[in-house]
C-alpha cells in the first residue's frame, strides 16, 4: 500500500489551490465583524449630531457654561429657531435659492448623462472606448483646480490673442453669468457628469442584450429604445445618483461661494448660515438650529428615495 503526499507550492499552499486575494481576505474580515460592533460604531458616530441637536434648543449662555450632556428640560427653548427663521436672518429666502440651485443641478446632469451612458453602452461608434476612458478620467481632476478658470469664464468669457497678428478671437462671449444661479448650475453639471456617466453606464451596460435585439427587430430606433426601455429599467440607478447629486449641491459651500459670492439675493443656505455667526463668532449659538433647518430637506429626499439607493449602487457591479 502506497501513500501520496500532497504537493505543496513554495508558498505553503497545496498545488492547484490559489491563495486568497486581498479582496477575498478583506471581504471575509468584514463578514466576520459582528453586527453589534457595527451598530456601536453607528451610535458613536451619531453622538456629535445628537449634541448639535440638543444645543439647537439651548440658549447661548447655557451652551457656553455647560456641555450638552448636562441639559435640563427647563432650559430648552425655541428662541434659536425663531431667530433663524426670522425675516432678518434671510434663511427663508436662502432655502428657496438652494432649491433653485439644487433641483436644476440634479436634473440637468441626469438628463445628459443618461443619453451619454446609453450611447457608450449600446451604440457602436468610432472612438467609443477612448472617449469613455477620457470621460471617466476627468474624475481625477480636483474641483479646486478648475474654479478660478471657470470664474474668469463667467466674468469675462474666453478669448484667444494672436500676438503676431495683433488680433483677438472671441471663443466664448461674455454672458455675465457671475453671481447668478446659472453659473452654479453649469459648474455642478460639469463636475457631476463624469461620475454620472460612469455610474449609469455600469448599470445600462448590464441590461440584457436580448431586450435591445428584440426592440430593434420590432423597428425601434435608439431614441425609442432609450425612452421606452432603458429609462423605465434604470429608475434605481437614476434615483441613486439623484440622491448623491442633490445632497452635494444642497450642502455645497465652495462652488456657491466662488461663483455666486457676495450676491445676497442669490446666496444659498450654506453661505447664509456661515454668515450668521457674525464677527468673531458672537452668534455661534444659533448655528446648530440653522444646521438642522438646512438639513431637513436633504433628509426628506434621502428617505423618500432610499429604497432605490442600494439597488442603484449595487446594480451593474456584478456581471453574470
Amino acid at each position: 500500500m502506497t501513500t501520496t503526499t500532497p504537493v505543496r507550492s513554495t508558498s505553503g499552499q497545496p498545488a492547484g489551490k490559489k491563495s486568497p486575494s486581498i479582496i477575498d481576505r478583506t471581504y471575509d474580515f468584514l463578514r466576520s465583524i459582528p453586527t453589534g460592533v457595527l451598530w456601536l460604531l453607528v451610535i458613536v458616530w451619531s453622538i456629535p449630531t445628537l449634541g448639535l441637536f440638543v444645543n439647537s434648543f439651548r440658549t447661548r449662555d447655557a451652551q457656553r457654561n455647560t456641555g450638552w450632556w448636562k441639559v435640563v428640560p427647563s432650559e430648552l427653548t425655541l428662541d434659536n429657531y425663531d431667530q433663524i427663521l426670522s425675516a432678518r436672518a434671510g434663511l427663508g429666502r436662502s432655502l428657496l435659492n438652494s432649491a433653485a440651485i439644487a433641483i436644476p443641478a440634479t436634473i440637468i446632469p441626469i438628463a445628459i448623462a443618461a443619453f451619454a451612458a446609453y450611447g457608450f453602452a449600446w451604440i457602436d461608434f468610432k472612438g467609443r472606448k477612448p472617449l469613455f476612458i477620457g470621460t471617466v478620467a476627468l474624475l481625477a481632476i480636483p474641483l479646486q483646480v478648475a474654479l478660478i478658470p471657470l470664474l474668469q469664464l463667467y466674468v469675462s468669457g474666453a478669448s484667444l490673442t494672436l500676438p503676431f497678428l495683433d488680433k483677438t478671437i472671441v471663443l466664448i462671449p461674455d454672458f455675465d453669468l457671475a453671481g447668478t444661479t446659472t453659473s452654479a448650475w453649469l459648474t455642478h453639471t460639469g463636475f457631476a457628469m463624469p461620475f454620472a456617466i460612469f455610474l449609469l453606464h455600469n448599470y445600462i451596460s448590464g441590461l440584457p442584450k436580448d431586450l435591445f435585439e428584440a426592440a430593434r427587430i420590432d423597428g425601434a430606433n435608439h431614441f425609442t429604445i432609450f425612452w421606452r426601455l432603458v429609462l423605465p429599467l434604470s429608475v434605481p440607478v437614476l434615483a441613486a445618483f439623484a440622491i448623491f447629486q442633490f445632497l452635494w449641491t444642497w450642502n455645497d459651500y465652495l462652488i456657491a461661494n466662488t461663483v455666486i459670492g457676495a450676491n445676497a439675493s442669490q446666496q444659498p443656505t450654506t453661505i447664509v448660515i456661515a454668515n450668521l455667526a457674525g464677527d468673531f463668532g458672537r452668534n455661534e449659538s444659533i448655528l446648530p438650529a440653522g444646521a438642522f433647518v438646512q438639513a431637513f430637506i436633504p433628509l426628506i429626499v434621502f428617505f423618500s428615495l432610499q429604497r432605490y439607493f442600494v439597488r442603484g449602487i449595487l446594480a451593474g457591479s456584478v456581471k453574470g
